[in-house]
């Protein structure tokens, strides 16, 4: 058996009466031949347990603003110490992290950090929570919950960016550990995520229930890709769904697509982003927002009452904050969903030269 810090006995899975190993961390359910590592290359049967192969094996490390998850009803303006791992659960041919999503976990000693160092860098970098990210943070369950139990008894938040296919199991064990806030990647139909990513989208749509119904805060993000999940009636479906399963107030980021990995469609159009918008807006959610378009008045947040800016964003600052300390829109009074205490070192705006696009008529 391997002694190294970041290989480590996995905590879901079961033995099958063929030897093989049946992996319960995610939907994929990977039946492990002895001796082999299931489809994301991070679990492995090593003596007849399994074992992950990227416990503390970081590829990634960065103080980032909460907003750039992006999680803008959760502690706004904060700063989140994310980290990121090797692989993924998912074969997106457009994925934006490709050098680390599509590789396996590197095994050099030098990129293990501790549960406990990453909590001591947490506090040198001066950040207010933590942030499993940049690939697939469900491979990296059993050291994600090591460092949101220490995170949480320091009065310190955890979230997760996620395609959201883990196992309810590992949901609950995220949630009993002190998970506080997920954005869901929501791809796309049911037909567009099972030829892409070879997942079942119900299992997102599922798992985005139960934490929400948990308490945990939840926002979605769909990278709207032209030819794959930008049409009117696919917009719309996401649109309902998240106003009927998970509230209005939940948050809808519509992020343009840049080509990259596999996958070389022309970027994304502003105005199918705008479309999205629209199309969210008439679904009832009160708060939909554009991602990957620096400037547009639809990063920011509006009262969806009156109207009025609330709060103002350029990329990942906030330049202007004006929901009461009691959490309401100081025009109207109306209740805005924000969680936590907001951390504000107000930024001035850069300069941007307006954003000039015909939008599409719904």
């Amino acid at each position: 058996m391997n002694e190294s810090p970041w290989v480590k006995e996995a905590l879901l899975y079961q033995k099958l009466e063929d030897k093989r190993l049946r992996c319960n961390t995610c939907e994929r359910l990977c039946a492990i031949e002895p001796g082999k590592a299931g489809f994301c290359e991070t679990r492995k049967d090593i003596d007849g347990k399994l074992y992950t192969l990227e416990y503390g094996n970081v590829s990634s490390l960065s103080a980032n603003p909460i907003e750039k998850k992006p999680l803008f009803h959760f502690y706004p303006g904060s700063r989140a110490l994310t980290i990121g791992s090797w692989s993924c659960n998912f074969r997106c041919p457009w994925c934006q992290n490709f050098d680390i999503s599509k590789s396996p976990p590197d095994q050099t000693p030098a990129n293990f950090i501790s549960p406990e160092k990453f909590i001591d860098l947490m506090k040198e970098y001066r950040c207010q929570g933590t942030s499993i990210s940049f690939n697939e943070p469900t491979l990296s369950l059993e050291y994600s919950l090591d460092i949101f139990e220490l995170a949480r008894k320091g009065g310190y938040y955890n979230t997760y960016v996620t395609n959201g296919y883990m196992t309810l199991p590992a949901l609950r064990l995220l949630i009993g550990a002190g998970l506080g806030a997920m954005n869901l990647d929501l791809k796309g139909s049911a037909n567009v995520v099972k030829k892409y990513c070879g997942a079942d989208v119900e299992v997102v749509w599922r798992n985005a229930r139960e934490a929400k119904e948990s308490g945990v805060h939840i926002e979605i993000t769909t990278l709207v890709i032209p030819g794959i999940n930008d049409k009117k009636e696919d917009l719309k479906e996401i649109a309902r769904r998240i106003h009927e399963e998970l509230g209005a107030d939940t948050p809808w980021h519509c992020s343009g697509y840049y080509p990259a990995y596999k996958f070389n469609a022309p970027p994304t159009p502003l105005h199918t982003l705008e479309l999205a918008r629209d199309i969210g807006k008439t679904q009832g959610l009160r708060y939909v927002y554009l991602g990957n378009a620096p400037g547009h008045k639809y990063e920011n947040t509006y009262c969806p009452s009156c109207g009025k800016l609330l709060i103002e964003r350029y990329i990942f600052d906030i330049t202007r904050y004006e929901i009461t300390t009691g959490k309401k829109c100081p025009q109207c009074g109306q209740p805005i969903p924000i969680v936590g205490k907001p951390t504000m070192n107000l930024k001035p705006l850069r300069r941007q030269p307006p954003f000039s696009s015909q939008k599409t008529p719904l």
